[in-house]
């Protein structure tokens, strides 16, 4: 068991706790040094060493007096052990601004050091500021496209009134022309139609006589085959020397006479089937110009209604005056938005001064000129002057601990000094359940361990005056809570 309130720091030092003043080992030590002053006669009797004597009432004074001291050292310290909570567990925390670059880009200066004590928007490292320049002078420049077709626009308008008499002139007439056009194209469709008929009539002829033509030919296919077979059989015979030349002569021509009417059947076959095939073509040619005719109709007629539309257009000059406002309205709309344009490329090229956040001192510089650099680079921290200390108390201990009550700091810094602060607020985990993997008790074998719960203590501003430029975040420190 410690003397003092931090675990055993400082031990030759005579500690306040509750405000009564605990006596150290030299007053005891002097306390007991003057209840133990002996005669020269108890030195005589000391000298005989065979008899021992019984303690004085001196000594037994004096044992007295240390028991009494001991006992209100042991109550004072149980009565300070009873109201405080103590931990060693504790580091000194604070904001840390990290600076980094907003766009990419390469380091052309760097104004401050490590260490060094800056100002809110203090100009700390400088970006080549050429490329987002030459951004600024495109959107400008789109800026004034932009104005420019909103000044055209602009004078559409007026052209656009100007020229609907001309155009609805043009387009009376464009009406005229595609009436009469339609009316062409009708006659030539009911001439088209009329001879239809008369072409399918020559169809029905020319296959009528296929069918006659057709029989012609089996009727002299049929005489040729008799013609034939009288031929070979009177050659036989004339061979065999049993008819004369004669008669073989006169089969011959019988036999050459069905011969030549079977091709002269065949080529009227032949030119009924052709002047079938002319018959058709001539209703083709019947039918194409129909089509043709009625294709002609339904142009003349869009023709029309193009010209009936244009009619319209033109005589709805005041809706094409409409338009030719609304075209002006988006080009307004267009120079708006390179105005955006041209403040979001001002707004990159001012990235490329990189200030001061907050107040504070600079810390892990990593700019240098030349490096180059990307959007969320680190380039340095700043530590600004608001600290606390985090304290991990044990679970414990928390049992009487409440935001607000008062604090004791000690700094392994400044051992000498103790600084003052409240409690601020308790964490709402432990850590463990905050690291990167938390215990999972529900496996394996379980073994309880004493957890620890972070504690914001917040320094009481007038007890570190003058200590503000030398407490930096990270430190350890020993706090003591006085719990209710």
């Amino acid at each position: 068991m410690t003397s003092n309130t931090f675990n055993g720091h400082n031990q030759n030092k005579t500690p306040f706790i509750g405000k009564q003043l605990i006596p150290d080992s030299e007053t005891l030590e002097t306390v007991t040094a003057e209840a133990t002053v002996v005669t020269p006669e108890i030195e005589k009797e000391k000298e005989v060493p065979p008899k021992r004597k019984r303690p004085t009432g001196l000594i037994l004074a004096a044992l007295g007096v240390s028991a009494i001291a001991a006992g209100g050292f042991g109550y004072n310290y149980w009565q300070y052990a009873s109201t405080h909570q103590e931990t060693d567990n504790a580091t000194v925390a604070g904001n840390i601004h990290q600076v980094s670059s907003r766009i990419p880009g390469t380091i052309s200066e760097v104004l401050v050091n490590d260490n060094q004590l800056v100002q809110p928007g203090q100009l700390l490292v400088k970006l080549d500021p050429r490329d987002y320049e030459s951004k600024v002078q495109q959107a400008a420049a789109a800026l004034e496209n932009a104005r420019g077709q909103a000044q055209a626009a602009q004078a559409n308008i007026a052209l656009s009134s100007e020229t609907t008499t001309g155009k609805t002139t043009q387009a009376q007439g464009d009406v005229s022309g595609a009436v009469a056009a339609i009316s062409t194209a009708q006659a030539a469709v009911q001439e088209a139609q009329a001879g239809i008929p008369a072409a399918q009539a020559q169809v029905r002829l020319a296959e009528a006589g296929i069918p006659a033509a057709q029989a012609q030919v089996a009727q002299t296919n049929a005489n040729l085959e008799k013609a034939q077979a009288d031929y070979n059989r009177y050659n036989q015979l004339y061979k065999s020397g049993a008819i004369a030349r004669q008669q073989l002569d006169t089969a011959k021509a019988a036999y050459d006479v069905a011969t030549a009417q079977k091709n002269a059947a065949i080529q009227g076959v032949e030119q009924a089937q052709a002047k079938l095939a002319s018959a058709r073509v001539g209703v083709a040619q019947a039918q194409s110009q129909l089509a043709q005719a009625q294709e002609n109709v339904v142009n003349a007629q869009a023709k029309l209604a193009a010209s009936r539309g244009g009619l319209q257009q033109a005589t709805a000059g005041g809706q094409d005056t409409t338009v030719k406002r609304s075209q002006y309205e988006a080009a307004k709309a267009a120079i708006a938005q390179s105005e955006a344009s041209l403040k979001d490329a001002q707004l990159q090229l001012s990235y490329a001064n990189v200030t001061a956040p907050s107040a504070g001192r600079v810390g892990r510089k990593n700019a240098e000129v030349g490096n180059r650099v990307q959007s969320g680079t680190p380039l340095m921290a700043i530590v600004d002057n608001q600290y606390w200390v985090i304290a991990n108390f044990k679970e414990t201990q928390l049992e009487k601990m409440r935001p607000g009550e008062p604090v004791e700091i000690k700094l392994d810094s400044f051992p000498h000094h103790t600084f003052v602060g409240r409690v601020d607020s308790i964490s709402p985990a432990s850590g463990a359940q905050f690291a990167l993997l938390p215990p999972d008790n529900a496996t394996g074998n379980f073994t309880k361990v004493v957890q620890r719960i972070p504690v914001k203590v917040v320094f009481d501003q007038k007890s570190i005056q003058g200590y503000e430029s030398r407490i930096t975040p990270g430190m350890s420190a020993e706090v003591a809570v006085e719990v209710k």
